[in-house]
């Protein structure tokens, strides 16, 4: 009978044991929460600034950037950056200059403001870019698929041709970059830059290579045409695409050569001065042919017209109604009734 109250004390002391076990426990999961809360926040901005999986860049006018700040769900959003370059906070005044900055710059903008305006005491900030509109390189002219896209990260002039899948057939000898120059205070001063393509296909020149930063504007003129009409195998307008000169000779070869009874002179018909007209200019095509005279050359739009043995021509109207139609095929499809 005397051992009752020592088992009743073992059994109080082990209950409160448990209990103050339990409450150290508790104790320490709470702590434990308390001190991670921040690095959730911290990976939640991290996510995303992944989740976006832009390069780092300066931000500028019409850009979406993520804010998030730590404990304020009113603050934490995607913000477009305005036409000002600015932008707008709740339950701030002023607004806050976000162009130009990298987002580890807005991140302090933002906290000095928040912090001067007595919203927060010691605010963490994160930002990130959600969408880049500030940066548009536009590729136009004899290319696969015209194409306007933001620059991120590394972008180069080839970087800019595959975008468009490549160029056409009829793309012509140079490309055209330009951008306006920041080297005067007249916003609608382009400076051009003339790339030749061979040297930029071939890699001769790596500087040809243009490291591109937003705000390009890339344009692929289509290849000089000369047009062959008359008594030839295959007339039709044909693009003069390896930027040499073209001429008489190279034309024929493109036309697969004299049909039956040709003349044996040509003429050239070349638009000359501001009038709009073509002059005539003839060609003895059995001497060129015979390489008992030198060969002639060929202009952009020159209409090379071989007439048949008779004599028999065909009027500068026809020839240019059928240039017209030729143009509008772009490829040497047009075929003349003799």
């Amino acid at each position: 009978m005397g051992r009752m109250p020592d088992a009743g004390i073992r059994e109080s002391f082990m209950r409160c044991l448990t209990i103050s076990i339990l409450a150290i426990a508790v104790a320490g999961s709470a702590s434990a929460q308390q001190q991670t809360s921040p690095n959730r926040a911290g990976m939640g901005a991290t996510a995303l600034s992944e989740g976006s999986n832009l390069p780092t860049e300066k931000i500028g006018k019409d850009d979406l950037i993520g804010i998030t700040v730590y404990d304020a769900p009113e603050l934490t959003r995607t913000v477009r950056v305005g036409s000002d370059g600015t932008i707008r906070l709740p339950m701030l005044r002023q607004h806050i200059a976000a162009a130009g900055l990298y987002p580890n710059e807005l991140e302090t903008a933002i906290t000095m403001a928040l912090t001067d305006g007595n919203v927060l005491v010691d605010p963490i900030v994160t930002v990130s870019v959600v969408e880049y509109r500030s940066r548009p390189i536009s590729v136009s002219g004899a290319v696969k698929k015209p194409v306007t896209f933001q620059a991120t990260g590394s972008v180069t002039l080839l970087d800019a041709i595959a975008q468009a899948e490549g160029l056409s057939e009829n793309a012509g000898a140079e490309i055209l970059v330009s951008k306006k120059s920041s080297a005067t205070d007249d916003k609608s001063a382009m400076l051009v830059q003339r790339i030749p393509v061979k040297g930029l296909m071939g890699g001769e020149d790596p500087a040809l290579n243009l490291p591109l930063e937003g705000g390009e504007d890339i344009r692929v003129p289509e290849a000089g045409k000369v047009f062959v009409l008359g008594r030839v195998k295959k007339p039709g307008a044909f693009f003069i695409t390896d930027g040499t000169e073209s001429s008489v000779m190279k034309a024929l070869a493109l036309s697969e050569g004299l049909d039956t009874f040709p003349s044996h002179s040509a003429y050239i018909y070349r638009v000359e001065g501001g009038t709009g007209g073509r002059n005539e200019i003839p060609v003895d095509l059995k001497k060129i042919m015979d390489r008992k005279s030198p060969d002639v050359a060929l202009m952009a739009n020159d209409i090379l017209y071989v007439p048949d043995a008779t004599g028999t021509r065909a009027s500068l109207k026809v020839l240019e109604t059928t240039v017209g139609l030729a143009a509008g095929l772009g490829a040497a499809a047009i075929y003349v009734i003799h």
